[in-house]
């Protein structure tokens, strides 16, 4: 495991934690089928999905590096009890194949698209976590009536968003960080071509040190409900946090007018991963904000 951790003393810390997370939801994850998955053609690549339950549907986008068994493996069986989860695996990750083709948030958010199309559904629910969390901005932002709610868990419209400690984190990131983890254990269960690992490891850091901003004008024009998740130590810039709600149409004292329908949930003493591991507070949110 040495070779795991040479490099960034800023990366290491989170790699360490990232593994313990993964290795905690693949021992304890609820194991259940998908009632249907499989490929969608879609821009060049074949995007995989997974479908569970029955009901009003949601999508899930999983974070940076990760499977949608990684990011949703405890969420999924609680969620799927009253509604259609749809999960969905982004480009290089997971059984989604890696493809040469330029890492954007724009096409990214039209594979989602194309994966509802696929499935015949008009809109829906969308949540997404960390990068699932941008692609979900994108989408809420270039396609809103295929939005109803959106999700934001632990992620930001904008690279400025984090704070340094962490856009430092990315700017130092190397591939043989990840070797020996439980992430490519994971990828080499799943990936239709496992030789591409380094290669999707370079391009995911890669696309990782590139500043974005999808816009404070875009952000603003978003008029669906959002409910935005952080763990109160987890990387995210709260004073730019607390704008972006702002934005949304929240932070103002709901006692001189009407509540907004945006929401914003500050979870205590979480950081960017352990947030995931809340099951229950994520599913009590979720579950409030929804219906």
């Amino acid at each position: 495991m040495k070779r795991v951790f040479k490099g960034s003393n800023v990366f290491k810390p989170v790699l360490i934690i990232a593994i313990l997370f993964f290795t905690v939801f693949q021992s304890n994850g609820q194991q259940i089928k998908p009632a249907d998955s499989g490929y969608v053609p879609v821009n060049g690549i074949k995007v995989y999905y997974e479908v569970y339950g029955e009901g009003k549907p949601i999508i899930l986008l999983h974070g940076a590096f990760m499977t949608i068994e990684m990011n949703w493996g405890q969420l999924i069986p609680e969620l799927s009890k009253t509604r259609k989860v749809i999960a969905i695996e982004l480009q290089g990750h997971g059984h989604t194949q890696f493809s040469d083709r330029k890492l954007n948030f724009a096409t990214l958010a039209s594979d989602v698209e194309g994966v509802m199309d696929h499935l015949k559904v008009d809109s829906a629910d969308v949540a997404g976590y960390s990068m699932g969390g941008y692609v979900a901005y994108q989408l809420a932002i270039q396609s809103p009536k295929r939005v109803t709610k959106l999700v934001i868990i632990s992620s930001t419209y904008k690279s400025s968003g984090w704070m340094p400690e962490v856009t430092n984190g990315f700017k130092n990131m190397k591939p043989e960080f990840f070797t020996n983890t439980p992430m490519k254990a994971a990828y080499d269960a799943v990936a239709p071509d496992k030789t591409k690992w380094t290669n999707f490891l370079e391009q995911m850091i890669a696309f990782a040190g590139i500043p974005f901003n999808l816009g404070e004008t875009n952000i603003a024009k978003i008029t669906l409900p959002v409910l935005l998740i952080s763990g109160d130590n987890d990387g995210l810039d709260k004073i730019e946090l607390i704008k972006t709600y702002q934005l949304l149409g929240g932070a103002i004292c709901a006692d001189f007018g009407a509540m907004p329908k945006s929401q914003l949930a500050i979870v205590p003493s979480q950081g960017h991963v352990s947030l995931m591991m809340q099951t229950k507070t994520i599913l009590g949110y979720l579950d409030s904000f929804l219906k």
